[in-house]
């Protein structure tokens, strides 16, 4: 019972974060919704509520790299505390990435 009890928490997180995996518009995402965290740690400093710190040259890579798809599943998914959802929307303009908007 106790094995239960502790598994069920981790599985119940896993289907979530499957769910938001597939939210990717039209192309499926590599990683998982942590990874992507993990990833655009460079841009936190540009996504902050009320930053007027542009995104770094070190940012912009990142979220080349992570892809259109992946950035929607990130704003459209949990909420991000310290992360404000419109700026982090507004990466892909400021670093001059030619990104389709993503729909909420």
């Amino acid at each position: 019972m106790r094995l239960i009890t502790m598994t069920l928490p981790v599985l119940v997180v896993m289907l979530v974060l499957t769910g938001l995996v597939d939210q990717g518009e039209g192309t499926m995402c590599a990683s998982t919704f942590f990874s992507y965290i993990v990833q655009l740690i460079p841009c936190r400093a540009a996504v902050v509520p009320f930053s007027p710190i542009p995104p770094s040259e070190t940012c912009c890579n990142a979220l080349k790299a992570l892809g259109q798809p992946c950035l929607c599943v990130l704003v459209n998914g949990l909420s991000i505390s310290g992360v404000d959802r419109t700026m982090a929307m507004q990466l892909p303009e400021k670093c001059t990435i030619n990104f389709e908007p993503c729909t909420l």
